[in-house]
């Protein structure tokens, strides 16, 4: 049976693995490459997370994956994936994926 990674590497944490079924692996890998190929269409910069919660409302409602990009200016002393969970509890969304500078949400 396949597997999948579930936990947080980045909060100091170990990564486990969790069996899942095909169906659920099939759904995971979907939402991957989705997530992928999606264009950033949210950009976080100097006015900071809570400048563009309304607008991450809007756009997951409009769609079920957002993905947005933290600029310098916003990151400050920050990691992207710190203020990625700010702006998911915010919004009231999910945050499926960091990666670099990039976040992924969803509902």
């Amino acid at each position: 049976m396949p597997r999948v990674a579930v936990g947080s590497p980045g909060h100091g944490g170990t990564v486990a693995l969790k069996r899942v079924s095909g169906e659920a692996t099939g759904v995971t890998e979907n939402l991957k490459r989705r997530a992928h190929e999606l264009d950033a269409t949210l950009r976080v910069g100097k006015r900071g997370v809570e400048a563009v919660v309304d607008e991450l409302d809007r756009q997951l409602d409009d769609t079920d994956l957002v993905k947005a990009k933290f600029l310098r200016s916003a990151r400050g002393g920050s990691e992207t994936a710190e203020l990625a969970e700010e702006l998911a509890a915010a919004a009231g969304a999910d945050l499926y994926e960091t990666r670099g500078n990039t976040a992924v949400f969803r509902r």
